[in-house]
């Protein structure tokens, strides 16, 4: 498998630029990743945001009809606002396709009385208020594993360091794998690895971190990095699409999360969403299209990770002690 920047590899413009007399600096191989995939591979694929299972069959059905690759899928609402029903058909049309699902755990600060989530400073921010908050994010993790589904999406370190620790004593299941939020993502490269020593098996990064930060993470630390190519925007609408390949060359192994600005927030979603759900889904995929085309015409679209793979490979943790 070639890697992400191949030698035929060019950025945008590269050749109109140069011939101006405004070509770019030559790359540093100092910022590139030294870190891949196990088992090869610098970036997989992620399509955020699919809430409930007939979302679920709209990006399955965009997906093969664009042909566009996907590893993981995630929902935002949580397993609190799915039935046992919906999850086991969501995990069972996944496991089909080999793609991971990824379930949200629990409550989080801004569905609950704290009304410091609101103010000017956002205070808590998304995470677990308290014991009863932890206890339901760790029902909500417990439930969905043995309902088939295989990786859980966290927004508080200690639910994140309360679930690895269930996973190590085997109350989940060893190969399930957590992933931290965008809503809390580390923006440094110390704080990076301490989620990644927590627990984290991937860890979404906020979308407006710089190149240069992701340099200084890759020094630190190789766990998965999740980050989103078009943001939605409550996190701030970022579209980032003509940097995809040099994101991939400094922040390898990186999930592209393809998300959608410009529309209307659906979480908690219900049936009164509906259809403003299946469009989005659909729309998401294009978006994933649009970022692989944008690849290929740069010539920079080898080094994706096998169709299927899931597990980060070896990572550091803090010891768990009893």
């Amino acid at each position: 498998m070639t890697d992400a920047y191949a030698p035929a590899a060019r950025r945008p413009g590269e050749q109109v630029l140069a011939a101006l007399g405004l070509g770019h600096p030559a790359l540093d191989p100092a910022d590139a990743s030294a870190h891949r995939f196990p088992g090869g591979g610098s970036w997989r694929t992620e399509i955020p945001s699919c809430e409930g299972p007939e979302a679920l069959a709209v990006i399955l059905e965009e997906s093969a009809r664009l042909d566009v690759p996907v590893h993981r899928i995630s929902q935002g609402s949580g397993v609190w606002m799915l039935t046992d029903a919906e999850i086991t058909e969501m995990a069972g049309a996944a496991a089909a396709r080999n793609i991971e699902l990824c379930l949200f755990t629990g409550p989080r600060g801004t569905w609950d009385t704290g009304g410091s989530v609101r103010s000017d400073s956002r205070g808590a921010g998304l995470r677990a208020r308290g014991h009863d908050a932890v206890a339901g994010c760790v029902e909500d993790a417990v439930r969905a594993t043995e309902l088939g589904v295989k990786c859980l999406l966290v927004a508080d370190e200690g639910v994140l360091w309360t679930l690895h620790r269930a996973r190590r004593s085997g109350i989940i299941p060893a190969d399930t794998t957590l992933k931290v939020s965008a809503l809390i993502g580390p923006v440094n490269p110390a704080a990076y690895a301490v989620f990644e020593r927590l627990g984290a098996d991937s860890v979404n990064v906020p979308s407006d971190l710089t190149l240069a930060h992701l340099t200084e993470i890759r020094r630190v630390s190789g766990a998965p990095m999740d980050m989103y190519i078009e943001a939605p925007d409550d996190l701030g609408g970022y579209v980032r699409m003509y940097e995809v390949a040099e994101l991939i060359r400094r922040g390898a192994p990186l999930y592209l999360k393809f998300g959608l600005s410009r529309a209307p927030g659906i979480y908690p979603w219900g049936a009164h969403l509906r259809a403003l759900t299946l469009e989005t889904a659909r729309e998401r995929v294009r978006r994933g299209r649009l970022a692989l085309d944008l690849l290929a015409r740069h010539g920079a679209d080898g080094g994706m990770a096998p169709l299927g793979s899931r597990l980060p490979g070896p990572l550091d943790r803090f010891p768990v002690t009893e």
